[in-house]
């Protein structure tokens, strides 16, 4: 297909676990399909659940603005559905910071096709607020590296290795486009459709990571605890925002007993 979203995928070896679901994995806006590769998709896998991690428009090696169109929270829901739509069953979708509103409205959207939801650190279905210092901060960092690396510092606790953060930011850079970033931005900080979903009856899974200062576990109790009867909240321990690049084996182990209930 012409402008095909790269889509990664790790397969179950053995047919005798087929009946679970496929999991598909939405990254966040400094990440793509590369940060749920290493770790998380063999894991899945080799607990038996299809695997699959999409990267998103401007993200990864999906095409950007020329070739796909504006950048906006709907364009990622489509890509996100349209995927769906090609898995082999319902799947769970798992959305980390910014792919929390995209799992939230694909559940608006399209209910009949989401199995259960898993936020990883997510934002919400409601705008996030900033003040003018915040403001600058994150709408400067799709052309400054120095913002980015603050953002990512910070919002893992000020505690991680600068170089460990360095590579993220690398990669953020080197794999997403200007416009990808700047339109992922606007995505995951305005989205206003929570009357649409409040009372969802979908079993959710929120996790919020012990030095997330922005989206830990405050945050998610009140931004998504009183909106779902069948939320559940899991502080992640010696995790930040990127529970996935920090603690991989004790988030995969979360997940897993999420699924299995």
């Amino acid at each position: 297909m012409q402008n095909a979203l790269e889509v990664r995928y790790v397969l179950p070896r053995s047919n005798r676990r087929n009946a679970n679901p496929p999991l598909l994995f939405i990254h966040g806006a400094y990440c793509d399909a590369w940060c749920w590769e290493v770790h998380l998709l063999p894991w899945f896998a080799a607990a038996g659940y299809p695997a699959y991690a999409l990267s998103l428009r401007g993200h990864g090696k999906s095409p950007g603005r020329d070739d796909l169109g504006s950048l906006h929270l709907t364009d990622y829901m489509d890509d996100i559905r349209n995927v769906v739509a090609e898995l082999p069953a319902r799947p769970v979708l798992i959305g980390h910071s910014m792919g929390g509103a995209e799992v939230l409205r694909i559940l608006a959207k399209a209910p009949g096709r989401v199995r259960k939801l898993v936020g990883l650190t997510p934002v919400s279905a409601s705008p996030t607020p900033f003040d003018e210092a915040g403001h600058d901060l994150f709408w400067g960092a799709a052309e400054d590296p120095g913002k980015r690396f603050g953002i990512i510092d910070f919002t893992t606790g000020n505690r991680n290795t600068a170089t460990w953060v360095q590579q993220v930011v690398d990669h953020s850079l080197s794999h997403s486009t200007t416009e990808g970033f700047a339109g992922a931005l606007e995505a995951w900080a305005g989205p206003d459709f929570l009357a649409e979903i409040a009372g969802a009856q979908t079993p959710m899974l929120v996790i919020a990571g012990e030095h997330d200062p922005a989206l830990g576990e405050a945050t998610v109790r009140q931004t998504w605890e009183p909106h779902f009867p069948q939320c559940e909240i899991h502080v992640m321990a010696n995790a930040g925002h990127y529970p996935m690049l920090e603690t991989p084996v004790q988030l995969a182990t979360v997940i897993e007993r999420f699924l299995a209930d």
